[in-house]
């Protein structure tokens, strides 16, 4: 049995059966009428400190972000600094991705199972990464499960900053959201991927972290593509959670280094799907990455 098959296998893993992830959610299931208020977290409050960040100009996020204060997202302010991305193969992007959004899940009963199954998949992984890792689980293995559920709850459903909703930091909590969500979910059916919504919705971290992990080939360098454009809502996350010193925060920074850089102009052709909602008339748009589908197809 593979890496991959055996992540698939832990607690709050995906389960895809027919390219079908089903994550379990410990929020409220799925209502049409609260989409644009869905998931809103918030954070605590205390002080860490970064390793191995770049200096990147403001013009440069300026172009990535592209909205009335380039610097900002819905949620807070990109930092300056971002991770500096390592040399990664596919396989270990991957491995990567299914780590995260397993060690990601609201930690139940094999919380600390779960740590101890990721752990043993994550030594052949670039140092720098693999030490990101092992920070985490150090910490995990000295928590208690109640004291990791608290934080969990404190950190990511009561703080803002600290959303794991993707969507989030392109439109906030506002109306366009719903249409985000749509959008969301439609990019990841067209790397081949179904899901229920009742179970997580699409821009959960979680999901779009685990589609990042099962894709490969051509489909594993869209979804490379289409999870690093949204690099400036996982640099807001990764601040507020080194700003209330979260353990969670080193999970967040080896993804970071996973991911590449991406070109300015594809970054801001998914944000504005992201904000403007999937098209209603086309089955495709010439100068997007990847393929639409018709709503009637959702």
């Amino acid at each position: 049995m593979g890496i991959f098959d055996k992540l698939k296998l832990l607690p709050g893993a995906g389960k895809f059966t027919s390219s079908s992830p089903h994550h379990h959610s410990h929020l409220p299931p799925l209502d049409h009428d609260t989409l644009a208020g869905y998931g809103t977290p918030a954070g605590m409050g205390a002080s860490g400190g970064a390793k191995d960040v770049e200096r990147t100009s403001r013009a440069t996020i300026s172009a990535q972000v592209g909205a009335a204060d380039p610097r900002r997202t819905h949620t807070g302010r990109i930092p300056a600094e971002l991770i500096t991305p390592v040399a990664v193969t596919e396989h270990q992007r991957r491995t990567v991705a299914m780590a995260v959004s397993v060690l990601l899940q609201y930690p139940d009963e094999n919380f600390h199972d779960t740590v101890a199954a990721v752990e043993q998949h994550v030594e052949d992984l670039p140092q720098a990464i693999a030490e990101d890792f092992r920070e985490f689980f150090s910490r995990a293995y000295s928590a208690s499960l109640r004291d990791v559920e608290e934080h969990y709850v404190e950190t990511f459903d009561q703080r803002r900053r600290c959303s794991l909703f993707l969507s989030y930091y392109a439109v906030g909590d506002t109306r366009q959201r719903g249409m985000a969500i749509l959008a969301f979910g439609e990019q990841l059916r067209s790397l081949g991927f179904d899901f229920d919504e009742n179970d997580e919705l699409p821009d959960h971290l979680c999901v779009v972290l685990e589609a990042l992990g099962l894709s490969e080939g051509s489909s594993h360098e869209q979804a490379v593509e289409f999870v690093a454009s949204y690099r400036d809502g996982l640099e807001v996350l990764r601040a507020a959670l080194e700003h209330t010193d979260s353990p969670y925060v080193s999970l967040i920074i080896a993804v970071c280094r996973a991911l590449p850089r991406v070109d300015a102009e594809i970054a801001q052709k998914y944000v504005d799907l992201i904000r403007t909602g999937p098209p209603a008339e086309v089955v495709g748009i010439a100068d997007l990455p990847f393929p639409t589908v018709q709503p009637d197809d959702l």
